[in-house]
C-alpha cells in the first residue's frame, strides 16, 4: 500500500457536523479580502528547459505504484497509475496549472464558454480541427454524447464510480459543424470545466459491455502525445510510445516505461540504473542528497570508523574485516551510484488531516472535538514534517482548497488556534473534570487494541520525547509523513468500504463505553474532585477521557506515527489521554477508517480544482438509509451539517465564479467550526530524477506535460531551481 499522493481529481473526496445554534457565526465571512489571491507555498521542481534544449528520442523509466487493474478512470478500481496513463494518451479539455487552477488545453479546444444561461445553461465547445483519434477518426460530438450517457447514472448497466456533473446534462448535440459540440444542462453546473477530462472514444463509452470491460486491460484507441504500446503484467510494466498521429508539439521522448516498484525498493532500483524518475521517501532522499554532495563531505562511514571498539580488534579480526566487504562498504558503493540523481522537491496537491470520529463516544460532543483542535499546535506539526525537507512549514488553512487556488482562504479562525486554557474550558463545559473517579474497564477495545504498549510504541515515544526536547532548544524538526491517502490502495473509497456503508457493522464499529448522558451533557456544578484520580486525568460518570488513535503499522509510516505521538503529547497537556492502536496497512482504511472503528486517525485527501463537486461527498451530512443504517458516503468522520450541504448546493449551482468562490469559503468556515477534521499540513513531494532529465520531477499542482519531457542535449542546462539550489 502506498501512502503517497495523487493529482487533483484522481479520486473523489468527503466530511462535517455542527450542532445547530451551538456556535456564534461571525466567522462565515471567511478571512481576508474577497479579491485576495494566494500563491502555492512551494513551486514545482521539474528542471524546466526549453524544448530546443531537449534531445530527440530516448526512453524514460518511471516508477509507479502499480500496473493498474483498469485504464478506465471512471471505474471504482482506477488508481494513480490509471490517471497517469490517461494524462499521456487521452484528451483532457482542461489541464491543471501550477497554481492548481483549470486551464483550457489548446491541443483539443479552441474555445469553450457558456453561451446561454436562461432558460438552460448551454456550453459551446469548439474543437481543434486537427484533433483526431489514433484510428484517424475526428474527435466530435458522438464521443461527448457517449461519455455523457455512460456517466449520467441513468443506466445501471454501466459500472461507474462517479457521475458528478454528467447527471446534470440534459442533451448533447452537434453545433453548426463537426467541430462544435453543444452541451445543454438540465440544472446549472458551476464546475462544467471538470467534465470530459479525460475524454474516451465512443468505442469505450458506447455500450455497457465496452465501458465495463473494453478499457480495463488495454486502450486500443487514444488521442494524446503517446499511445499504450504494451502492457506487461508479468514484468509489471506499461510501455507508452510516441503517437504518430499526434498533431501537437511532437513528444521528445520515444517511449515512457512505467514500472511498478515498491517504495522501499526504489533507491536500490535507481542505484542499479533501472529507473530515471521515482517518487521516494525521506530516507531515500537523504541518501541521494549525500551521494550528490561535494566530495569530502562526511558520510555515515566516517562516523562509524571512529569507534573505539574497532581499535581493540585483534589482528586476525582486522584482517578478516579487510578481506570481506562490510555492509557499510556495500551501502557506500550503492549510494555512490546515486550520485547521478538529484532530489526534486515540492508540495503535493494533498493535505494530511486529523480525523475525529463524531459518531459516538466523547467525540460526539462538539465541545470535545473543539477541545482536541484547540490543543493542537498545527505549526509545530507542519514543522515536524516539512522543515527537515527544506519545505515551507505552513499549516493548511482550508479543507476545500490549498494555497494558490482560487477558493483558498484561511478559515481556521472559525475554530481558533492552539490555546490550552480554552481547550480545558471546553472540556470542563462538556462535563469532563479533573480528579473524577475512574472505574476499571474490562470491555472491548477498538481495532483489537492491546492493553499494554508494545516495545516499538514505547521506543517511538522515547524518540519523540527526545526529539521534542531537542526541537525546543534549537527550533524544532525532523522527518516526513507516510500518511494514508484515500484511494491509494488501488481501490476507490466506496470499494475500500466493501461496497456498502460499514458504519453500522457491529463487528467493525468502535464500541465506546457509555460516557454518561447525551452528548454535550454538563457535569453538575460543584462536583467534587475525588482524591483517587491521577493528576490531570479527566473523567465523567466514572469513565476516563481516553481516545483510540488508530494508525497503520507498516514500514512506510514511521514518521506518520511520530506525528501521532506528538499529537498525543499535545492532547495529554489538556487532560485527554490517547491509546495508540497499530493495525496492518491493508486493513487500516477499509476495516477502521471507513468502518468507523477509531476515535482519531491520520490520512490525506487530494486537493481539487473543483471543490464544489469533489469535496461535497466528503463533508455532506450522513443520512439514514432505508434499512436504518447510516449512509456516510465518504464522510468518514460522520460529522456533518445542513448548513454545509446548503452552501455546497448553492456553490455548484451558480455560474458566477466569484459567488462560487465565496460560498466555498463560507462552507469551509462551517466545516472548521464543526471540528470533524483538522487540516494539518500539505504533503511533501520528493522525486528522484536523473540530473539530465528535464521538465519532469516534483510537479506540484500541475498536470505533467508529457510531450516536453526528455533528456538534455549535451552541454545544455535547465533553468534555475525556484529555491535557488
Amino acid at each position: 500500500m502506498s501512502y503517497d499522493g495523487v493529482g487533483p481529481r484522481a479520486v473523489m473526496r468527503s466530511v462535517a457536523f455542527l450542532t445547530a445554534g451551538a456556535l456564534a457565526v461571525p466567522l462565515l465571512t471567511g478571512c481576508g479580502s474577497e479579491d485576495e489571491t494566494s500563491k502555492p507555498l512551494a513551486g514545482q521542481d521539474i528542471a524546466p528547459a526549453a524544448r530546443a534544449q531537449v534531445t530527440q528520442g530516448g526512453t524514460l523509466r518511471w516508477a509507479v505504484d502499480t500496473v493498474p487493474e483498469t485504464f478506465n478512470t471512471f471505474q471504482s478500481d482506477a488508481d494513480a497509475t490509471t490517471t497517469r496513463v490517461a494524462q499521456a494518451v487521452l484528451p483532457s479539455l482542461y489541464r491543471i496549472d501550477e497554481n492548481g487552477r483549470a486551464q483550457r488545453n489548446p491541443a483539443y479546444l479552441e474555445s469553450a464558454k457558456v453561451v446561454d444561461s436562461e432558460p438552460r445553461q448551454v456550453v459551446l465547445y469548439k474543437l481543434n480541427q486537427q484533433a483526431v483519434w489514433s484510428d484517424g477518426r475526428e474527435i466530435g460530438a458522438a464521443d461527448f454524447a457517449a461519455q455523457w450517457r455512460a456517466l449520467s447514472g441513468k443506466d445501471s448497466a454501466y459500472w461507474t464510480a462517479r457521475n458528478a456533473g454528467y447527471d446534470r446534462i440534459e442533451k448533447i448535440e452537434r453545433g453548426e459543424n463537426d467541430l462544435e459540440v453543444r452541451v445543454t444542462f438540465a440544472r446549472p453546473y458551476a464546475d462544467w470545466q471538470s467534465l470530459f477530462s479525460p475524454l474516451y472514444p465512443k468505442q469505450v463509452m458506447g455500450t455497457p459491455d465496452s465501458f465495463n470491460d473494453g478499457a480495463r486491460r488495454k486502450l486500443k484507441v487514444t488521442a494524446g502525445p503517446f499511445v499504450v504500446k504494451k502492457v506487461d503484467r508479468k514484468n509489471e510494466q506499461v510501455r507508452l510510445a510516441r503517437n504518430p498521429r499526434w498533431w501537437g508539439r511532437p513528444a521528445k521522448l520515444s517511449e515512457i516505461v512505467l514500472t511498478a516498484v515498491p517504495r522501499e525498493k526504489r533507491a536500490a532500483a535507481l542505484a542499479a540504473g533501472k529507473l530515471d524518475l521515482a517518487e521516494i521517501d525521506p530516507a531515500a532522499a537523504q541518501r541521494i542528497d549525500k551521494a550528490s554532495a561535494p566530495k569530502g563531505a562526511a558520510g555515515p562511514r566516517s562516523v562509524a570508523s571512529g569507534s573505539s571498539g574497532a581499535a581493540e580488534k585483534s589482528g586476525a579480526a582486522e584482517k578478516e574485516a579487510d578481506d570481506k566487504p562490510s555492509k557499510a562498504d556495500k551501502a557506500e558503493t550503492t549510494d555512490a551510484s546515486l550520485g547521478g540523481f538529484e532530489v526534486r522537491r515540492s508540495l503535493e496537491p494533498a493535505y494530511t488531516q486529523l480525523a475525529l470520529n463524531g459518531a459516538d463516544g466523547p467525540l460526539a460532543d462538539e465541545r470535545v472535538r473543539r477541545a482536541v483542535a484547540r490543543a493542537l499546535d498545527r505549526t509545530a506539526l507542519a514543522a515536524l514534517v516539512l522543515k527537515p525537507l527544506g519545505l515551507p512549514a505552513v499549516p493548511v488553512g482550508s479543507h476545500l482548497a490549498l494555497s494558490g487556488q482560487d477558493a483558498y482562504a484561511d478559515g481556521s479562525g472559525a475554530l481558533g488556534g492552539q490555546d490550552t486554557a480554552e481547550a480545558q474550558a471546553l472540556l470542563a463545559d462538556a462535563g469532563w473534570v479533573a480528579g473524577g473517579p475512574v472505574k476499571e474497564e474490562t470491555g472491548e477495545k477498538a481495532a483489537g487494541a492491546e492493553g499494554e504498549k508494545s516495545k516499538d510504541e514505547k521506543s517511538d515515544e522515547k524518540k519523540e520525547e527526545k526529539k521534542e526536547k531537542d526541537e525546543n532548544e534549537e527550533d524544532k524538526n525532523k522527518n516526513d509523513d507516510g500518511t494514508y491517502i484515500v484511494g491509494q490502495d488501488g481501490k476507490a473509497p466506496a470499494e475500500a468500504a466493501g461496497g456498502k456503508d460499514l458504519a453500522q457493522d457491529g463487528k467493525q464499529q468502535l464500541t465506546h463505553p457509555h460516557q454518561g448522558g447525551a452528548p454535550g451533557a454538563y457535569a453538575p456544578k460543584g462536583t467534587a474532585a475525588p482524591a483517587n484520580a491521577a493528576p490531570g486525568a479527566l473523567a465523567k460518570n466514572g469513565k476516563a477521557l481516553s481516545l483510540r488513535f488508530v494508525l497503520p503499522s507498516g514500514p512506510g509510516s514511521e514518521s506518520l506515527r511520530q506525528v501521532a505521538t506528538r499529537i498525543s503529547r499535545m492532547l495529554a497537556k489538556v487532560g485527554i489521554r490517547t491509546e495508540t492502536v497499530k493495525v496492518a496497512d491493508d486493513s487500516y482504511f477499509k476495516d477502521h477508517v471507513a468502518s468507523g472503528s477509531y476515535d482519531l486517525a491520520l490520512y490525506s485527501w487530494p486537493a481539487s480544482a473543483f471543490p464544489a463537486t469533489d469535496a461535497r461527498p466528503i463533508y455532506a451530512k450522513p443520512q439514514p438509509a432505508a434499512d436504518g443504517s447510516l449512509n456516510v458516503g465518504q464522510n468518514y468522520t460522520r460529522v456533518g451539517t445542513d448548513q454545509v450541504d446548503q452552501l455546497f448546493d448553492q456553490a455548484i449551482s451558480t455560474l458566477d465564479e466569484g459567488e462560487e468562490r465565496d460560498l466555498i469559503r463560507k462552507a469551509d468556515t462551517r466545516i472548521w467550526a464543526a471540528a470533524g477534521s483538522i487540516p494539518l499540513y500539505q504533503r511533501p513531494q520528493l522525486t528522484a530524477a536523473r540530473k539530465n532529465l528535464a521538465n519532469a520531477g516534483a510537479f506540484g499542482f500541475q498536470t505533467p506535460v508529457y510531450e516536453d519531457m526528455g533528456f538534455l542535449e549535451k552541454g545544455a542546462r535547465p533553468a534555475a531551481h525556484p529555491s535557488g539550489k
